[in-house]
């Protein structure tokens, strides 16, 4: 990038590292924690563990956030192209609705991963 002193996003995806995102703001947080309280919960459960109200009926059961092997082995621009255009566009289930809404809202759209990967963190 202009004026960077590191590589290129391209040269650090081929060396295996993710080129850092820009920083998330304040109020692209707080709006990604009410779309996750108001659309996400419903299904993934207030603390992400795939047991909100709208679960029950669902095969295969949302993704529990906290489950450490899926956390290891799933990529950062997997989960955001799952939020924006649903569990299908990730090979994962059809049931997991996107959000197209946001596919205009990138800054959001981060924040919200940033919110499944805390959940990760939490045992």
């Amino acid at each position: 990038a202009c004026g960077s002193k590191g590589p290129e996003p391209a040269a650090a995806a081929a060396s295996g590292r993710e080129a850092a995102a820009p920083a998330i703001s304040a109020a692209a947080r707080a709006e990604a924690k009410e779309i996750f309280a108001t659309r996400c919960a419903a299904c993934h459960g207030p603390d992400g563990r795939g047991d909100g109200p709208g679960a029950a009926a669902l095969v295969p059961k949302p993704r529990n956030y906290h489950a450490a092997a899926w956390q290891a082995q799933v990529k950062d621009d997997e989960i955001e192209k799952a939020i924006v255009y649903g569990g299908a566009a990730v090979g994962r289930s059809p049931a997991m609705v996107g959000n197209p809404d946001l596919g205009s809202k990138p800054e959001v759209v981060r924040a919200l991963r940033e919110i499944v990967r805390e959940f990760g963190k939490q045992q």
